[in-house]
């Protein structure tokens, strides 16, 4: 009846909404006894869970159904169980208000929570919550009871009570049950259920002895104890018997004794089971998703198919008998035509058997055409055979001739041809790469054993060898004659700052590009031959040519012949002989001649600066940057020439190119080839080609390095400030050439010329240091501005002039440091040591002297020296105006320091006028000593003598004064309060005023 019920409501209530129905229950309400009220779960097709309360109209006829209300899981906030641990079948539903309601069960209860609990977890997955209730019937029991488990292990019996449980409804489940008692009484709770087709082992544990534990295996291993061994013996023989009668599975059962399982079994004679229900139960099958809609439509058909079923199975049954009788009709009318069906069926067969004759006939003539087949086949894979044998060995001919055969004109240019012109190098190129290519092929199997092949190599290695020497000999006359070429252009270069220009002789070499490369893969003797040949010829070359462009340039640098007897040089043509032993015997001139070997602070102090000559440090400069410049290019071009003649890979590659068409003349280049012989040496890396590369340019230009250096040691002898000139001008071309490639020879060699122009530029330095600490200034003059003051003045303009975009500024920062140190120094080592200025004076005039020249300079690496010059330069000033306004007014100053000493000594200031030596009288008495005439002039010979002291060049009389002024009224107010104070109501003043005073500076200082 409960599936019928479902299945009206699903027909009535669910299915015409789309909706689909999960779970049904029965409430009790107090209504009519012919009115059912049901309570159920169901889920929409947009997927929202609904509980809906439903009142069942009963009736003879039809059955009705109508929806009370409806509420969405969503909202469901609560679910009470009233009473976790007895039967209760009450529970509340707490959605905006709370419903109760009473089941016909408490397993009915349990049923639809757990239904809502699933529906939940599904689709909504909210937080609902469920109290009062019992959570192994919500949950469900452990997967592994252990021995301490409830007290399993002491009465199974009584505490849990396993049983199998026979369902009533088909179709037959077989399951196993766990029941709890009730401690409170004889109640019992129905905890877990296991489907007993899901059970796979049955492990007793022990078939021999006596234990009453055993287990159970389904998805997981359940371990349980018995009360008795004869109890699980019994349990575990019920297993068997369900287990054979119902489900015939195959179930292991270890452990267990074959006896126990022996006596289970049913004698012959009853292994039938008595009685027509539990046949009925056997023979039943369950019905198929066709059948079972078949019989929803037949219900359908039939309006009390479930309020009358008696009815509805009479009317099933007249219907059932209407439908034999026409079944019996049917099959007596039939008869005739069963009989014309089988005399078709047996003319069918002789048609068939005369087919399978014919069909017999076909198979033996079909027989002797594939005989015939077979033999023409057999003829046909013999001839086969033969035209690919022979279409191989053509393919073989042909390769050879293809592959190894050099033209009659190639070999006449390998052998005779013209290495001179430009069309008779092409045809050489060409032949050489024919020849290169057939030497290269790489032969199949076999194909060196057969003679003629072996003859073709020979001819190609005598054509190598022959061409190889025959280039070798070409090119090592083009070598030298290049070099007498060249020589004779040099004479009209001797005249001029510039070195001659290779390009030509590169233009004309890079001719023979691809046959160096050519020679390079093929013949590594006589391509390192030719290598080593070039260097020696081009050495001696660029070396006249490098040696001759020095010469100039010292010619250059010294001036006029005359000059140049100062420094070494001599020969009507001012040529310098010896670049290296006469350069290292220059020696330093008197200062009495024109300024030329070296320079220093103290020169430049005492020089104006026509005396500087700085057109000669303009022309040293130029006449440097162009050697720089000339020097440059060469060698980049060199390297570019060599890389490109004998194919040697560069680091990285040369921006640019040095030969307008060197794209047409090397054009594409030539495969590297296998090892054509086995006297041949392996070709070397790129790194390797590389090191070539440096150690050519080395023995190439092998003299650049000494000649720079002493060209850098004349302008160091001509003037040491020439130094800073270079140190600029080379630092910016090695940056330059480390930018291009900094593993170049050109990078290298201007890297080690640098180092020794840092070093004479240190040396620089420390010279003009030493001569700072050797200055000695004169005891009959004043001292004024020290002339390494100047000097360092004149530096930092020059330095700051050359060094404005200078990569190696740290250098000159590094060098500022130390100057301006030693500077201040020797300073305060002139000012201690002067007897005729003031040490104060000395101080505070040079020290402004350097103020002004850091501040108008504004070098940011001297801003701390420069703060500490303006510091002490005022310090000093404030000394010497304190010191000399002491002067003056003598008696008056030692008089107020008598009385400031007895105040200190703890008198009272008005007592003061009561010491005898300090009274009224006394104090008039010196102030009459200085009327206001005698203070103007001692003013006028203070302003003289501060006249003496201080120096015109830095114009700081007025300065001075203006600060004595300051300083005089300041002590005036001073001697004016302590009158005030010392002697209140005396009424002793000075005899002059501040008013005075200011008539009497601005007077003298107008007057002088």
């Amino acid at each position: 009846m409960a599936a019928l019920l479902r299945k009206a409501l699903k027909k009535k209530i669910f299915h015409p909404n789309g909706d689909r129905l999960f779970a049904v229950i029965e409430v009790m309400t107090s209504t009519r006894e012919d009115e059912r009220y049901y309570l159920c779960s169901s889920v929409t097709n947009c997927k929202e869970v609904q509980i809906t309360f439903v009142k069942n109209l009963a009736s003879s006829q039809d059955e009705q159904f109508e929806k009370i209300n409806t509420w969405f899981l969503k909202d469901l906030k609560l679910v009470d169980g009233k009473e976790a641990d007895q039967d209760n079948p009450h529970f509340d539903m707490h959605f905006d208000k709370v419903y109760g309601w009473e089941t016909s069960s408490t397993a009915s209860k349990y049923t639809f929570v757990r239904c809502l609990q699933e529906l939940n977890h599904h689709y909504l997955g909210k937080k609902i919550l469920f109290v009062n209730f019992d959570i192994d019937y919500l949950i469900g029991a452990s997967s592994n009871l252990n021995r301490g488990d409830c007290m399993l292990a002491l009465n199974m019996c009584v505490l849990y009570i396993c049983n199998c449980v026979l369902t009533t409804e088909r179709p037959v489940q077989v399951n196993v049950v766990k029941v709890k008692k009730s401690d409170k009484g004889d109640f019992y709770k129905r905890q877990t259920a296991w489907a007993l087709r899901d059970l796979a082992v049955v492990d007793a544990k022990d078939a021999n002895k006596e234990n009453p534990e055993f287990d159970l295996h389904f998805e997981k291993v359940y371990k349980w104890v018995a009360s008795s061994t004869a109890e699980k013996n019994a349990f575990i023989s019920c297993i068997w018997k369900l287990n054979q009668r119902y489900l015939r599975k195959k179930l292991e059962f270890i452990n267990v004794s074959s006896q126990l399982l022996e006596e289970s079994v049913p004698s012959g004679e009853n292994q039938s089971v008595a009685g027509g229900d539990e046949e009925s139960l056997d023979e039943y099958q369950e019905l198929n998703t066709r059948e079972e809609q078949d019989i929803e439509i037949m219900m359908d058909g039939c309006e009390y198919a479930i309020s009358n079923a008696e009815a509805f199975a009479e009317k099933l049954s007249r219907e059932l008998q209407v439908l034999d009788g026409a079944n019996i009709q049917s099959i007596m009318a039939s008869e005739k035509q069963v009989n014309i069906l089988m005399q078709l069926l047996d003319e069918a067969l002789k048609e068939v058997d005369e087919i399978e004759h014919k069909l017999s006939s076909y198979e033996e003539m079909l027989q002797s055409v594939k005989e015939q087949m077979d033999h023409i086949s057999q003829s046909n894979d013999l001839i086969q055979l033969s035209n690919t044998n022979n279409m191989k060995l053509l393919e073989e001919i042909e390769f050879l001739v293809n592959y190894l055969d050099l033209s009659k004109g190639h070999i006449k240019a390998l052998t005779d041809g013209d290495l001179s012109s430009s069309k008779g190098i092409e045809a050489c190129t060409n032949a050489a790469e024919a020849l290169l290519q057939c030497m290269n092929v790489a032969l199949r199997p076999g194909h060196d054993e057969l003679q003629a092949v072996q003859q073709q190599q020979q001819q190609f290695k005598d054509l190598r060898e022959q061409f190889a020497r025959r280039l070798a000999n070409h090119l090592n006359n083009v070598f030298v004659q290049q070099g007498h070429d060249q020589s004779s252009t040099l004479a009209q270069h001797s005249v001029e700052l510039s070195l001659p220009k290779h390009l030509p002789f590169h233009r004309d070499l890079l001719r023979y590009a691809k046959l160096m490369e050519w020679l390079k893969n093929t013949d590594c003797e006589k391509y390192e031959g030719l290598n080593k040949n070039y260097v020696d010829y081009i050495s001696r070359l660029y070396e006249r040519e490098i040696k001759e462009f020095f010469e100039v340039a010292k010619i250059k640098m010294t001036g006029t012949s005359k000059e140049g007897k100062k420094f070494g040089l001599h020969g009507s043509s001012g040529k310098l002989t010896g670049s290296t032993s006469s350069l290292n015997k220059l020696t330093v001139q008197g200062s009495g001649n024109r300024r030329s070997q070296s320079s220093s602070l103290l020169d430049m102090g005492n020089m104006s600066a026509s005396d500087l000559d700085v057109a000669d440090r303009t022309k040293f400069d130029k006449i440097f940057e162009q050697v720089l410049s000339e020097l440059e290019p060469l060698c980049l071009a060199e390297q570019d020439f060599i890389s490109k003649f004998f194919k040697l890979q560069q680091s990285p590659a040369l921006p640019g190119s040095i030969v307008g068409d060197s794209t047409d003349v090397d054009g594409a280049l030539l495969s590297r080839p296998h090892n054509i012989s086995g006297d041949r040496h392996s070709l070397p890396s790129e790194k390797e080609e590389a090191g070539i590369i440096r150690s050519m340019m080395i023995k190439v230009f092998r003299c650049i390095e000494p000649e720079l250096n002493n060209l850098i040691s004349l302008g160091d002898k001509i003037d040491s400030f020439n130094s800073l000139y270079m140190l600029v001008k080379m630092s910016h071309h090695v940056w330059t050439a480390e930018n291009v490639d900094p593993a170049s020879f050109l990078s290298t060699t201007l890297g080690n010329v640098l180092v020794t122009v840092k070093r004479n530029f240190d040396k620089c330095i420390l010279n003009q240091i030493k001569q700072m600490e050797e200055v000695k200034i004169s005891k009959k003059s004043k001292v004024g501005i020290l002339p390494f003051v100047s000097g360092f003045e004149e530096f930092a303009e020059l330095a700051e002039t050359i060094f404005k975009s200078a990569e190696r500024r740290g250098d000159l920062d590094k060098a500022y440091t130390k100057l301006i140190r030693a500077v201040y120094n020797n300073v305060e080592k002139v000012a201690n040591e002067s007897q005729k200025t003031p040490r104060d004076v000395v101080m505070m005039e040079n020290f402004h002297h350097i103020f002004s020249t850091l501040s108008r300079l504004k070098i940011a690496c001297l801003e701390t020296e420069r703060r500490e010059a303006k510091h002490k330069y005022t310090e000093h000033l404030q000394f010497y105006v304190i010191y000399s306004l002491g002067q003056p007014l003598e008696k008056l100053n030692h008089f107020f320091e008598g009385i400031e000493a007895r105040v200190a000594q703890g008198i009272r200031e008005e007592e003061v006028s009561y010491q005898l030596a300090f009274n009224k009288q006394e104090l008039r008495k010196v102030i009459k000593e200085y009327p206001g005439k005698e203070v103007k002039k001692g003013l006028d010979n203070l302003y003289k003598k501060v006249d003496k002291h201080l120096c015109e060049e830095e114009n700081l009389l007025q300065v001075m004064w203006h600060s004595m002024q300051d300083e005089f009224i300041r002590q005036y107010k001073h001697f004016e309060g302590l009158i005030a104070r010392c002697y209140p109501g005396s009424g002793i003043t000075m005899e002059f005023t501040i008013q005075d005073i200011l008539e009497y500076f601005s007077s003298i200082a107008q007057s002088h």
